[in-house]
């Protein structure tokens, strides 16, 4: 038997996507087990583990590491927060979409402030602040 459809369980899928995502490790991979699993993972890095659990190509389109840090921790918090156990608990849609407007106006700015400086911003700059 299948489980129903609902907005927490989209909202769990979500959360578990942008941890495969921006950690480039799958929720099923061999290193997780019944005591560590991706959220785990991810949530035990966050408080100063970030640049460790972050896939490294991300971090090679940037010059400076530490610039982004804090967006990929913001990032990362958002799929830890979606995809917590009880369903109750998870963040809601709206309140993700908030958060990455966010996440995405400090990036933007402190592209805009590097302009020039930071190839992998300027490259896309206009598209992304379009979008």
């Amino acid at each position: 038997m299948g489980s129903m459809v609902s907005a927490h369980a989209d909202i769990y899928s979500y959360g578990i996507l942008v941890l495969e995502i921006f950690t480039s490790r799958k929720a099923t991979d061999d290193a997780f087990n019944d005591k560590l699993n991706l959220h785990t993972f991810v949530k035990n890095a966050l408080a100063d583990q970030v640049l460790e659990v972050v896939d490294p190509r991300i971090l090679l389109e940037h010059s400076t590491p530490s610039k982004i840090k804090n967006c990929m921790a913001s990032i990362l918090k958002i799929g830890v927060f979606c995809s917590v156990d009880l369903p109750k608990d998870r963040m809601k849609i709206g309140d993700v979409i908030r958060e990455l407007q966010k996440i995405k106006n400090v990036y933007v700015e402190e592209c805009r402030s590097d302009l020039g400086k930071v190839p992998f911003c300027s490259d896309w700059y206009e598209e992304f602040v379009s979008a």
